[in-house]
């Protein structure tokens, strides 16, 4: 049985398994969706992709979770919490990957502002980021949804590319 996570009205997220291959390949290898990774996953890319979920949950107990529709079970996208790098530390970081279908639904900041609510209130941290490629604007405004603001900006090297991204972040003291 997977484990289910988090819940609001719509969605449900939970750990992924590797019986969810297939709904992520189809949203990992479109072009439309991985634009900001510099371009569609290839089989292997996906494969290694989903075992690094699968060790983060055992290495942390959170990583990027499965959003399932609850009315029809299907997986839609992934929205979680990952250890990211961000200049000298590893920083907890909202992360959020729709397939596009279901894009412009409200299905991300749905996603993301659970998961920021439970970053804060089961995992007890005190400031959650997302770090967001400059060019993926409808990132950037999930984020400013979900209480966060700009507080940087860094380059990532990513695929062979310098990639700008901006650095987002919320406080716990910033969400009453």
């Amino acid at each position: 049985m997977t484990r289910i996570i988090l819940e609001t009205t719509r969605l449900q997220l939970r750990e992924m398994t590797l019986s969810d291959m297939s709904a992520l390949s189809s949203i990992l290898q479109d072009e439309k969706v991985m634009y900001a990774y510099n371009g569609a996953f290839s089989d292997k890319e996906t494969l290694n992709w989903m075992q690094k979920q699968l060790q983060r949950y055992k290495d942390y107990g959170f990583g990027l979770w499965g959003v399932f529709l609850k009315d029809t079970g299907k997986m839609i996208g992934q929205c979680g919490i990952t250890m990211q790098e961000y200049k000298t530390m590893q920083v907890p970081e909202i992360g959020y990957l729709l397939a596009h279908k279901y894009w412009h639904k409200g299905y991300a900041i749905e996603a993301a502002t659970v998961c920021r609510d439970y970053g804060f209130n089961t995992l007890h941290l005190n400031a959650l980021y997302s770090i967001i490629r400059d060019t993926n604007i409808a990132s950037q405004n999930v984020a400013l949804r979900n209480g966060m603001t700009i507080i940087d900006t860094i380059t990532k090297h990513y695929r062979g590319v310098d990639m700008p991204h901006m650095v987002f972040c919320v406080k716990k003291d910033d969400i009453r």
